[in-house]
């Protein structure tokens, strides 16, 4: 198993759990963005840096995906792509997505791009806090718990 995370996007904080969570239990860990990022020094940590464009680090991300990784994103589009591979993704937030799960949150992403389309003004996502970080921090830890 091997953790594969969208870091254009991800917070700090979710980044240093991560990074501890790796090295905790000698698991690989590959942010991958299009920017460069500082990891800590080690072998199982590392970064990729792709070249910019829309959906440059998903598709990096989706061709170098096995069935049974892990991958952070709060991109749905991207989580979805790796639920259908066999892959486990979960958002920053500590929300795991399921094959049960994705259809509704694509329709509903989908139903708010296009309400944002139109015109609506609409409210962004609740702020991050503590409570989102204990989350993640806990679904983390229950799958990598599982796949030892």
């Amino acid at each position: 198993m091997q953790i594969w995370v969208d870091a254009d996007a991800c917070p700090k904080v979710i980044k240093d759990i991560l990074f501890r969570a790796a090295q905790r239990t000698q698991t690989p860990l590959v942010l991958v963005a299009n920017q460069s990022l500082a990891t800590p020094a080690g072998s199982l940590i590392r970064s990729v840096q792709v070249a910019a464009g829309f959906d440059v680090a998903d598709s990096y991300i989706v061709q170098q995906l096995n069935g049974g990784d892990l991958v952070v994103t709060a991109d749905i589009p991207l989580a979805a792509e790796v639920v259908e591979r066999g892959a486990v993704a979960i958002n920053p937030r500590g929300e795991l997505y399921t094959p049960e799960t994705i259809r509704q949150r694509l329709a509903m992403r989908n139903l708010m791009e296009e309400l944002r389309s139109s015109g609506e003004q609409l409210g962004g996502p609740a702020k991050f806090n503590q409570q989102d970080r204990q989350r993640f921090a806990n679904t983390l830890d229950r799958l990598l718990a599982q796949k030892r």
